[in-house]
């Protein structure tokens, strides 16, 4: 298994698929000169799958969620998904994407064993998309969340990022039509993961903030912690149930104490936490030729070497030098 010194397993695994993304989100990407991965530097389809296959028959990772970048945009996408559904044990499979891509490939990715998506989307207000991801894109998102509803791939979550002087205004909207529509509103905190460096945490949307923006409409009942698990979320029941809303407050209200992920990112390195300035190479070790069982070795060295916390309350805390869509978020 995947432990580390703090007795913390690690059983889900987020594996970044390709840094390249469709979007420029500003707390993301900066609009252009971004530089991508050159492809040798990419894992192959082959080299994934193999990798996902050692952290589920020998490591007891359990689920898999595959990210970006925009994974969509991964051309092996449905083989990959497809050979890890025959693994086994078979783990839970789930994808976080934008969802430009989704109303043409979720029946296909249903079809090759993906259990469900997370889709990002800021805001109801096409314009407003059109400010935060410098693309003209909202109604693709829109129905591209519904076709993966209608495929099954659900519950579809929704993720949202709340940002000053743009949407700010927009969690009870938010919230109301994921209701209306059977989806699962989550707000994350703005983290200090963008290219350019540009995050201050003066001025951040927090979590309080949005609970409090949301209990203007709502009335919200605590989950418990007995149900959150290690899930990053904390969520409340929206009017007495059965909906429900996630706020992921990664800067406001670590919850390092109960995280039981590792990551992989687009060139093969694990990452033991999405602010980890450090990585450790696997890539290396499957072109030279390593076996599985010096693989495993290799991951389970990196994951015990992993940090009490992510350092965000830490003066000295410094962003990692690659961004978000290099590590898989």
């Amino acid at each position: 298994m995947l432990i580390d010194t703090y007795g913390r397993v690690a059983t889900d695994l987020r594996v970044s698929l390709t840094d390249r993304c469709n979007l420029r989100c500003t707390y993301c990407m900066p609009e252009e000169g971004l530089q991508w991965l050159a492809k040798p530097d990419l894992l192959t389809d082959d080299e994934i799958v193999r990798l996902i296959g050692i952290a589920v028959t020998d490591l007891g990772v359990t689920e898999v969620r595959f990210t970006g970048g925009e994974p969509l945009l991964r051309p092996g996408l449905f083989g990959i998904v497809e050979r890890c559904a025959a693994l086994a044990p078979r783990p839970k499979m789930s994808l976080t994407t934008n969802g430009i891509g989704l109303k043409r490939t979720a029946v296909a990715l249903k079809a090759a064993g993906l259990d469900r998506v997370n889709v990002s989307l800021d805001t109801l207000r096409p314009d407003v998309f059109t400010t935060l991801t410098r693309r003209d894109r909202h109604h693709d998102v829109i129905d591209g969340m519904a076709a993966a509803r209608d495929a099954g791939l659900t519950p579809v979550k929704v993720n949202a990022v709340l940002m000053p002087g743009l949407n700010d205004d927009e969690a009870p909207d938010l919230l109301a039509w994921a209701v209306e529509n059977e989806y699962e509103m989550r707000f994350i905190e703005q983290m200090p993961l963008d290219a350019q460096h540009g995050w201050k945490r003066d001025g951040m949307i927090t979590a309080g903030d949005i609970l409090e923006s949301l209990r203007t409409r709502f009335t919200l009942t605590t989950e418990g912690e007995g149900e959150r698990g290690s899930a990053p979320a904390e969520r409340w029941v929206v009017d007495g149930g059965p909906q429900r809303v996630g706020v992921i407050a990664s800067v406001t209200r670590p919850f390092c104490r109960a995280c039981d992920r590792t990551r992989l990112t687009a060139d093969g390195q694990v990452r033991t936490c999405l602010f980890a300035r450090e990585e450790s190479d696997l890539r290396g070790a499957l072109r030279s030729g390593a076996p599985d069982e010096e693989i495993a070795r290799l991951w389970k060295l990196a994951m015990w070497g992993k940090k009490a916390g992510s350092g965000l309350d830490d003066p000295s805390f410094l962003q990692p030098d690659r961004p978000m869509s290099a590590i898989g978020g």
